[in-house]
């Protein structure tokens, strides 16, 4: 039985690196098991841990639901310093998404559910856990 999960991506300065994270995120990490590392329970069950190292090169993406891609995306852009990135849409599929890297090569995604009742739902059932 698989009751959780984490992605690791690597960065090569974890002050820098946990700085953007936190931007991303916009708090503290959750966890922070020893230097070099830290984490954040992005929903119950789901983490992401930044470890300093040696960045694989294309990791992820890892792709995170957002309730308003286009807001997030300029967030990121403007504040963080992603590399503007397309918003994506086509009519037999029920998201509009796009994917940017950090700035140490791992990739992430943003979509967002374009049904607001299917939306609203989600988000109530991962605030109950």
């Amino acid at each position: 039985m698989i009751y959780e999960m984490t992605i690791q991506f690597r960065v090569t300065d974890i002050t820098n690196g946990q700085a953007w994270y936190e931007g991303l995120f916009q708090r503290k990490p959750d966890f922070i098991p020893h230097e070099g590392f830290a984490e954040w329970e992005i929903i119950p069950g789901c983490w992401l841990q930044v470890a300093e190292g040696t960045p694989t090169p294309g990791n992820g993406p890892l792709r995170l639901g957002v309730t308003d891609i286009e807001a997030e995306r300029n967030r990121m852009v403007n504040e963080y310093g992603a590399e503007p990135f397309e918003v994506h849409s086509r009519k037999e599929v029920p998201v509009k998404w796009g994917t940017f890297s950090d700035p140490w090569g791992n990739r992430i995604g943003f979509f967002e559910t374009l049904d607001k009742d299917e939306m609203n739902e989600r988000i109530e059932m991962v605030l109950k856990k």
